[in-house]
């Protein structure tokens, strides 16, 4: 098993479908990479229109992809496109059962 991660991304204006599609490729590249487990990544939308992934890092990848030139590459699109989002910061997680709108990858 890996390390579950979820992450919350809010679309630069102009930027969500630039952001959609960078975030459907973004596991499979993990993948290609040995850094992503086989486990299907889950992808969903937040009532503000927040996309928040869901999924695994192969066991210790995080501290790998640091220092690989490809991710880091793909880190700088995210930055250009997007803000990261803390996940307490997404009004559904004041919600007993946090609702979010699923996306097909």
């Amino acid at each position: 098993m890996g390390d579950m991660v979820i992450v919350a991304y809010r679309p630069k204006p102009g930027c969500e479908q630039a952001l959609l599609d960078l975030v459907r490729d973004h596991v499979p590249f993990l993948k290609k990479l040995g850094l992503a487990t086989a486990r299907d990544p889950v992808l969903m939308r937040a009532r503000d229109g927040i996309l928040v992934e869901v999924f695994e890092w192969q066991k210790d990848a995080i501290e790998q992809a640091h220092n690989m030139p490809a991710v880091q590459e793909l880190w700088a699109k995210y930055e250009k496109i997007c803000e990261y989002v803390p996940l307490n910061q997404l009004p559904e997680t004041n919600d007993m059962f946090a609702e979010f709108t699923a996306i097909d990858l």
